[in-house]
């Protein structure tokens, strides 16, 4: 007797029977766990399996329209970047502008300070320097169509800076207090005792003040009267006293009152 069914019937028959008994091994345990009051682990299961697959959708979607979002947006974003980086160039030249007018009114309203206590006095900037440094000598923006003269005094608020040496229509030339070659009268405030400032390309040396000056560190030297200061401006302060055994004279180191090194504005005075 021939068989009616074919493999592939039995193979059908199998899997039924096999989806039968999985179903209903799933509803016993569904109905286990249920009767003792918790999910069954197959709820569990499919909850996080379903949640984890939606996560990833999620994630997927809101990356796209990201994506999307910002291709769209680029030619905007390229324009608004770039009017930023303008305009912070435009923020940092302006602030550069700013601490250089802010460093230049320090300077302009101590040297308002000097002209208030000199009436008559020729405010001048410094516009030039030897840049061999051969000599202690500077170059101003005023000359004699301002009034400035040969051997003029120039000051600063806080004292000596030197003496026009070379005058020229709308320039001059300043040799500084401490140049080897500048002398000028000076006196030390405390005991009155005279002598000669004298340049030592960096410092200030008091020369001939007689060995009786009880010189001491500290004290200030200012000018004595003659023909380029009045008697009183300060030159610096000492600090250090060398003596000779047998000498007629005492010389002393002087620490300018003056900073050449950042010398912006001055005052040249107009005479004694």
């Amino acid at each position: 007797m021939v068989s009616i069914f074919t493999y592939r019937d039995e193979r059908k028959l199998f899997a039924v029977i096999g989806a039968i008994i999985v179903a209903a091994l799933i509803a016993l345990i569904q109905i286990d766990a249920a009767r003792a009051g918790r999910p069954s682990f197959l709820s569990s299961g499919a909850t996080a399996f379903f949640g984890f697959f939606q996560t990833g959708i999620s994630t997927v979607g809101d990356a796209t329209r990201n994506a999307v979002g910002a291709f769209l947006d680029a030619p905007h974003l390229a324009g608004e970047n770039a009017a930023l980086s303008e305009r912070n160039r435009a923020l940092e030249s302006e602030n550069a502008r700013l601490h250089e007018a802010l460093s230049r009114q320090a300077d302009a309203v101590a040297i308002e300070r000097a002209a208030a206590r000199e009436p008559g006095g020729i405010v001048a900037a410094t516009v030039g320097f030897d840049p061999e440094n051969q000599s202690r000598i500077v170059t101003i923006d005023k000359g004699a169509q301002a009034g400035v003269r040969v051997d003029a005094g120039v000051v600063d608020e806080t004292g000596v800076v030197g003496r026009v040496v070379g005058v020229e229509p709308f320039t001059s030339k300043v040799l500084l207090l401490i140049d080897a070659t500048s002398k000028v009268p000076a006196v030390v405030q405390r005991g009155r005792w005279w002598g000669i400032a004298t340049g030592t390309s960096s410092r200030v040396q008091l020369q001939y003040v007689s060995q009786d000056a009880k010189l001491r560190r500290g004290d200030m030297v200012v000018t004595g009267e003659g023909r380029s200061f009045h008697a009183g401006v300060p030159i610096g302060r000492v600090v250090q006293i060398f003596h000779s055994e047998g000498a007629l004279y005492q010389t002393a180191l002087v620490e300018p009152a003056v900073s050449f090194g950042r010398l912006g504005h001055v005052l040249v005075l107009r005479g004694p």
